[in-house]
C-alpha cells in the first residue's frame, strides 16, 4: 500500500469516528484510534507515523519487540492487546506502554513486579469475555469487580479499564447489546470508586456501535492497514 492510500484510509477511519461521535454527541477527541499493526511491517508502522498515527497495537511479542526495536526514539505508544501468558509478562512489562488483555491477578502481579522502576506505570485494561465464548480469553463479567479489587493498588501498573473482544457479528443489535454490557460492567466499578477511564472496543466492522457504547479506544487494523495478507 502506498502513502497516499494509507493517508486516505486514516482519513476515512477518522471522519467515521467523527462522524459517529457527533451522531451520539460525543466530543470526538475523547475516542483514541489505535492502529492494529500485527503481521504488519515496521515500514508500514512507519508510514502510519508519518500520516499521524501514534499508537499501535500488536497481538504477537516476538513481532512486536522487533519493530519496537526497529522504531525506537519515534515516539510511538505501543499497546499489547493479544493474549498474556506468564512467560510474556517481563517482556511486555519492559517494552510497552499499555496492554489491554490482562485477565488474571497472576498476570497483573508479574506485569507490576516486572515493570522497570525508571518507567511510568504500564497501563491496563481487564480483558472481559463479554460473549462468553470458550475460544475467547478474559474474565467473566461477573468476575471483574473482584480481579479489578485485587490489582487496583499494585506498584507499577495502573488499572485504566475494560477491553473486549465480542463474538463477531454484522447485526447491529447484537453489537450494541455486547458493547452495552461490557459498559454496564464499567459503570458499575466506577459506582464503586474505580476510577476507570478507559473502554477498549470496537473494530473495523463494528465501531459505530462501540463508539455509541462508550468506547474511547477503538482497535482499527484492516480500514487502516487494508487486508492482511
Amino acid at each position: 500500500m502506498n502513502t497516499q492510500q494509507l493517508s486516505d484510509n486514516i482519513a476515512k477511519v477518522r471522519l467515521r469516528v467523527r462522524e459517529s461521535a457527533e451522531k451520539c454527541q460525543r466530543l470526538p477527541e475523547t475516542i483514541s484510534v489505535l492502529a492494529v499493526s500485527k503481521t504488519r511491517s515496521a515500514d508500514a508502522v512507519a508510514a502510519a507515523l508519518d500520516c499521524g498515527m501514534r499508537r499501535f497495537g500488536e497481538n504477537y511479542l516476538q513481532e512486536a519487540l522487533e519493530k519496537i526495536e526497529q522504531l525506537a526514539g519515534r515516539g510511538i505508544e505501543w499497546h499489547f492487546i493479544g493474549p498474556i501468558q506468564s512467560n510474556k509478562t517481563r517482556s511486555i512489562a519492559t517494552h510497552f506502554d499499555w496492554a489491554h488483555s490482562v485477565d488474571r491477578e497472576k498476570i497483573a502481579r508479574r506485569l507490576s513486579e516486572q515493570r522497570p522502576d525508571e518507567l511510568p506505570p504500564l497501563q491496563i485494561c481487564l480483558q472481559v469475555n463479554i460473549s462468553g465464548e470458550v475460544s475467547k480469553s478474559g474474565v467473566l463479567p461477573e468476575e471483574v469487580p473482584a480481579l479489578a479489587n485485587a490489582i487496583a493498588d499494585l506498584p507499577g501498573v495502573k488499572l485504566r479499564g475494560l477491553m473486549a473482544i465480542p463474538a463477531a457479528t454484522d447485526d447491529i443489535a447484537e453489537q450494541h447489546a455486547a458493547f452495552k454490557k461490557l459498559r454496564e460492567v464499567f459503570d458499575e466499578l466506577n459506582a464503586n470508586g474505580a476510577g476507570l477511564d478507559t473502554l477498549s472496543m470496537g473494530m473495523s466492522g463494528d465501531m459505530e456501535a462501540a463508539i455509541a457504547e462508550g468506547a474511547t479506544i477503538v482497535r482499527i487494523g484492516t480500514d487502516i492497514f487494508g487486508p492482511r495478507q
